[in-house]
């Protein structure tokens, strides 16, 4: 399946929801002249509702969030009746009281005053006569507008999610579509709070995972609710969502300083985890496939050298890789898969990341404590990754190890290098147990200049014999010649190698000597087809 290439629409703003500050701030109720008595440092508490009543009890009716409109005539007189009407509208979590002065209370009622200041409850009164009604219906039509751009987002979010996964759109793309909806950094974290995917700008991203670690930290520590995440509190636009379903939680998606209204951005966290959740179902992959993606990215955004190193070191301490005062050992490891080796790190308890950056071949970035020996570690890695991953011809390419973060890239590429030096099975015949760059001398040094076209027309004059004559027997006699080098011209070797008997292999050694013209045991003549084959092959992959 393909993805659109259509950018990610931006989402229709929505209406934030009206704080007790917002409603004392409309023209209807300033016309009231109300004046704020108890409560002043509650204001922003969200109003969910209008309600007028003149009931003493008026609490039992409540269900929170309501701004209660009263003119208190069944107060009037009793003070204990008072308190305790301010009390009950505390303990129904009421966002605030407006009592409209007049014959019952021609001045504020200290009692009440002083119940509501005890309480924390946002206690207004209205100097004016002021018709409640009027401020009902703009409250209420206000909040009904509200709630009805919050389902329309709702539904836009939903359905253009859902279209994406339906045309097979990777997780980046959903992610990016939610970055776009709720103009913010949005991360995506396993259970432990490594950073598995991101989206939105990428300066704010960065900035983000810059400081992931006391992030993660406030989001999920132990003294830490549901409004304890991030920088601050869900009311700051810290809003997460739990990924999982079935009774098992996998991860969690994160908007990190959303600046609309609360309600919206747990709307807005909520779809994305429904489509993550969906798009995990529907794409057979998993947290520990994101995982993989992560590292990936990673991984391949530090060899290509594009992103400088420095600018990757917020991802990298976000995915949980180590990075203060630490080794790194960078590793290529052939024929054996990413998850595999993956397991063997957890095994040996090795701080590390995994990813499979070309076929057949997996890199690995090691990051060791600095009192710890790189080259026994990375020895037993290579090791217990032959014999864990059951590749026993697995090749362990390694480059030397850095202490400093912005060396790192040219350590991939060197493993890299290292790696496709011996790509070839018969350059693996007496390697080490972990290869290194002066293990692959000459080899290495064709592969690197493999692509100059002096070279190439050497390799084609060299073994224009053996080669593009349609013969049945010019692969095989390749494949000899290989071999008898490769082993430093030993006869006895090669026989075995290839199964035959040491007459057979004169037959053969014989018929390449010819095709070529030349003599093998001369040495300088071996070492030229010996350095035009290794060009040939280097170009051939």
């Amino acid at each position: 399946m393909t993805t659109t290439s259509e950018p990610p629409r931006p989402a229709e703003p929505v209406e934030p929801a009206l704080s007790v500050r917002q409603v004392l701030g409309l023209e209807r109720v300033l016309a009231g002249e109300p004046e704020v008595v108890a409560g002043a440092g509650q204001l922003d508490r969200p109003v969910r509702w209008v309600h007028v009543a003149e009931a003493p009890d008026v609490g039992v009716m409540l269900t929170g969030g309501e701004m209660v409109l009263t003119t208190g005539v069944l107060l009037a007189g009793d003070e204990d009746k008072q308190a305790e009407y301010i009390r009950s509208l505390h303990r129904a979590e009421a966002a605030a009281v407006v009592l409209g002065l007049g014959r019952a209370f021609p001045s504020p009622p200290a009692v009440m005053r002083r119940a509501a200041e005890r309480c924390g409850l946002p206690m207004v009164v209205l100097h004016r006569p002021f018709p409640f009604a009027e401020l009902t219906e703009e409250v209420q039509s206000r909040l009904v507008r509200r709630k009805f751009a919050a389902v329309s987002l709702s539904e836009a979010v939903r359905t253009a999610l859902t279209g994406l996964i339906t045309a097979g759109a990777p997780l980046q793309r959903l992610l990016d579509e939610v970055a776009a909806h709720s103009a913010c950094p949005v991360v995506v974290t396993n259970l432990a709070h490594r950073v598995l995917a991101t989206a939105g700008e990428r300066s704010a991203v960065d900035d983000v995972l810059r400081d992931w670690e006391r992030i993660a930290r406030q989001a999920w520590g132990h003294h830490a609710g549901l409004s304890g995440t991030g920088g601050g509190s869900e009311g700051d636009g810290w809003i997460r969502a739990e990924l999982g379903g079935r009774g098992e939680r996998w991860g969690r998606i994160m908007l990190c300083g959303y600046r609309g209204d609360t309600a919206t951005g747990r709307l807005l966290a909520d779809r994305a985890a429904e489509a993550l959740v969906l798009h995990r179902m529907l794409g057979g992959s998993s947290a520990h496939s994101w995982e993989e993606q992560s590292a990936q990215s990673l991984l391949t955004d530090l060899v290509s050298g594009v992103v400088p190193a420095r600018q990757l070191l917020p991802r990298a301490r976000a995915a949980g890789l180590p990075v203060n005062r630490r080794t790194f050992v960078p590793l290529v490891v052939r024929d054996a898969e990413a998850d595999r080796l993956e397991r063997v790190l957890r095994m040996l308890g090795l701080p590390g990341i995994v990813a499979e950056l070309a076929d057949g071949a997996s890199t690995v970035l090691l990051s060791l404590a600095r009192d710890q020996e790189a080259a026994v570690l990375t020895a037993n890695f290579a090791a217990r990754a032959r014999s864990e991953t059951g590749a026993a011809t697995a090749v362990v390419a390694a480059a030397d190890a850095r202490t400093l973060w912005d060396d790192v890239p040219a350590g991939l590429r060197e493993a890299q290098h290292v790696a496709d030096a011996v790509a070839d099975s018969s350059a693996a015949l007496d390697l080490p147990a972990v290869v290194r760059l002066r293990d692959v001398h000459l080899r290495g040094l064709v592969r690197l200049l493999r692509d100059d076209p002096h070279v190439q027309s050497f390799a084609e004059r060299e073994l224009d014999g053996l080669l593009g004559g349609g013969d049945d027997d010019e692969g095989a006699l390749l494949a000899v010649l290989r071999t008898y080098l490769a082993t430093g011209r030993n006869k006895s070797r090669t026989a075995q190698l290839h199964h035959v008997s040491r007459p057979a292999l004169y037959r053969r050694l014989e018929a390449i000597q010819t095709r070529l013209g030349v003599d093998l045991d001369d040495f300088e003549q071996a070492a030229s087809v010996h350095i035009a084959l290794l060009a040939h092959d280097a170009q051939h992959g």
